[in-house]
């Protein structure tokens, strides 16, 4: 290291990143009072998943006793967090939508008070997603095992609860929850994909699940498989289109096998099977089999 180097003028460089700053709004958000806090958020996610899974966290030692008393606290404490981050989006959408008339604070209450009352339903579609994962993994010990330590369990856990945001119409929040998941999981999936009962991701990396996917009921996946888009449509102008299916279709009891990629708006049949390293752009009927060709192996013997 040169020990002549000289510091940095920090007055003029200040000067110079400032100076970007201006005029960009995609980038920065000075002034800017109602963008949602990720850490607040990060912080609604894991009060969630302990009315989820009450106990599996320790940090709250649940009781027969004093399980009653552990929910209500955990809902009062999520109400009034979700409502303040929910309030932020709504109003950087009116900002960004120039809305003078939503009464942000009141809508935010209904999506957080809505949210709450429907998660006895999203509890019991995750006993059925442990369910899969038992029934679907010879390597799973107990339900107990799969909660603690299975990354699928997580990423669909805020799966469930992010898609049921996004149903609600709620901003920014369903993506900072399904990216968090995404960054703690190595699985991917879009809140407005909508998954179907007693599903299950077997290891789980680098699974992408986009967002006009539908997938049924009974339906197992593998590590690396892609539920993507063949294209990106576009208008005159050269500009995407968006809120068009263009993700596949999923049917029930379906086995979709390591690094399959499938594409498109295309239906994969139910009760079909998906070989690994398959790439698929058709539908399949129902009940087919899709594998690749045998490769041909060399074996040689080491010098």
């Amino acid at each position: 290291m040169d020990k002549t180097a000289k510091k940095p003028d920090f007055d003029q460089l200040t000067d110079r990143i400032v100076r970007t700053y201006e005029g960009d709004s995609g980038i920065n958000f000075i002034d800017v009072k109602n963008l949602p806090v990720r850490d607040k958020v990060i912080e609604n996610i894991r009060l969630m998943l302990e009315v989820l899974f009450p106990g599996y966290t320790g940090k709250r030692r649940v009781t027969r006793e004093n399980v009653a008393a552990t929910v209500r606290d955990l809902l009062t404490a999520l109400h009034g967090n979700l409502a303040e981050q929910i309030e932020l989006a709504l109003r950087h959408q009116c900002r960004m939508q120039d809305c003078l008339t939503c009464d942000c604070g009141t809508l935010a209450e209904q999506n957080a008070s809505e949210l709450l009352r429907r998660i006895p339903d999203i509890r019991e579609t995750l006993k059925g997603d442990v369910q899969a994962a038992y029934d679907g993994d010879p390597a799973a010990k107990s339900f107990e095992e799969i909660i603690i330590s299975y990354p699928y369990l997580s990423a669909i856990a805020i799966h469930r609860v992010a898609h049921e945001l996004n149903h609600l119409d709620v901003p920014l929040l369903p993506r900072m929850m399904s990216e968090f998941a995404h960054s703690r999981t190595g699985i991917d999936i879009h809140p407005a994909a909508h998954i179907g009962h007693n599903f299950f991701i077997d290891h789980g990396t680098g699974v992408v699940i986009g967002e006009t996917a539908i997938i049924g009921d009974y339906v197992k996946i593998y590590q690396g498989v892609t539920l993507g888009a063949l294209s990106f449509p576009r208008d005159e102008r050269g500009q995407i289109i968006r809120d068009r299916k263009r993700h596949p279709t999923i049917e029930d009891n379906v086995t979709i096998y390591a690094e399959a990629t499938i594409l498109g708006d295309i239906t994969i049949g139910a009760g079909s099977v998906i070989g690994g390293n398959v790439w698929i752009r058709d539908s399949v009927p129902p009940g087919t089999i899709v594998t690749t060709g045998k490769p041909d192996l060399v074996y040689r013997h080491k010098k």
